[in-house]
């Protein structure tokens, strides 16, 4: 069984790339338990999602 900070760690992977499934496996294992977790794992695709909308912008733009 996996620790929080482990399952975290997941997490963000999982928003970058697709998980092993052993990965998935541990991920769920541990939110079925953590609800800690759960809430975690919903805060970071909300987050996730949230960025995809915003307008890309130029840093380089706005600076004098």
């Amino acid at each position: 069984m996996i620790m929080c900070r482990e399952a975290t760690k997941l997490m963000s992977l999982k928003l970058d790339r697709p998980l092993t499934r052993r990965e998935q496996l541990q991920l769920r294992l541990h939110t079925l338990m953590c609800s800690a977790c759960r809430r975690c794992e919903s805060q970071f695709e909300l987050l996730h999602g949230l960025g995809d909308k915003l307008p890309d912008t130029d840093d380089t733009s706005s600076r004098s």
